[in-house]
């Protein structure tokens, strides 16, 4: 199975919605379908001018696609860029490039300050994000689980790892799916019915992690699924399904969110033992 990005979702969008869409709303999409690499560094006028439409049919468009202003369908051709630049260094420059230097905080000082700010923010919203009876009910099939099996690749490994540590620290059977040797599927192999299988990965997906998800569904196992997006791949095969939108800087993004949801998931499950 493919990796799935926002942006991939948003041009098969475009694609499917395109012979319905006016005149403009084309120029707009054929243009914004065949330069998904330079919209990041350009203005709208620039846009506005080069697909032959007004700046306002630009703001039509994304309107037209969900987004408040084409300013933020912007973002996920922006955040696109960041994800392929896979060097750090390079990452910082880009991001440079396309929000102008002036924003960038410099020193060790600034970049503390506002990843702290934008993290509070994020967990600000995180209680607002999550639906009470969903996490009720992850509580649950965690509990009742007979064994837990944790996937979590790439940025999302630190979470899977944190995640299986802080089980076993409550004595539940639990297992890392890390893939050693290539053997994704044979240590996902003896799960059944009675197990549930939480997985955890952000755009772009990761295609093992998928693979795994599908391949535990057969089983009749309980899914858990960590994620970003309502459309994300895992969404598919999950009995609870957590859309967390983590803060980002520089085009990195936090995990903050991500480990605040594990930990109250933990800590549930731990009060819920010493009330017994």
């Amino acid at each position: 199975m493919t990796n799935t990005s926002q942006l991939t979702q948003l041009q098969e969008e475009i694609r499917s919605r395109y012979n319905s869409l006016s005149k403009r709303l084309k120029q707009v999409a054929q243009y914004v379908l065949d330069n998904s690499n330079s919209i990041p560094f350009q203005t709208i006028a620039e846009i506005a001018e080069k697909a032959q439409v007004p700046p306002s049919t630009l703001i039509r468009f994304a309107d037209a696609f969900g987004y408040d202003g084409f300013n933020e369908m912007k973002q996920i051709f922006r955040q696109n860029l960041m994800e392929d630049t896979v060097n750090y260094t390079e990452r910082v420059r880009l991001y440079r490039q396309t929000n102008g230097s002036d924003t960038v905080p410099e020193t060790p000082m600034e970049i503390l300050k506002n990843f702290a700010m934008v993290n509070e923010a994020a967990l600000q919203q995180l209680s607002n994000q999550i639906d009470e009876e969903q996490l009720k009910k992850a509580v649950d099939i965690l509990d009742k689980a007979n064994n837990i099996y944790i996937i979590g690749l790439r940025r999302s490994f630190s979470i899977a790892s944190y995640m299986t540590y802080a089980l076993r620290h409550l004595q539940r059977r639990v297992f890392l799916i890390d893939g050693l040797g290539g053997m994704f599927q044979e240590q996902l192999s003896m799960v059944q019915s009675n197990d549930v299988v939480v997985a955890i990965s952000y755009s772009p997906y990761a295609p093992e992690v998928v693979d795994l998800v599908s391949f535990g569904a057969k089983s009749g196992a309980k899914q858990i699924a960590i994620t970003d997006s309502i459309v994300s791949p895992l969404a598919a095969f999950s009995d609870v399904c957590f859309v967390i939108k983590e803060a980002q800087m520089e085009g990195f993004r936090s995990q903050v969110a991500s480990m605040c949801l594990v930990q109250a998931l933990m800590l549930s499950l731990a009060v819920d033992e010493a009330s017994e």
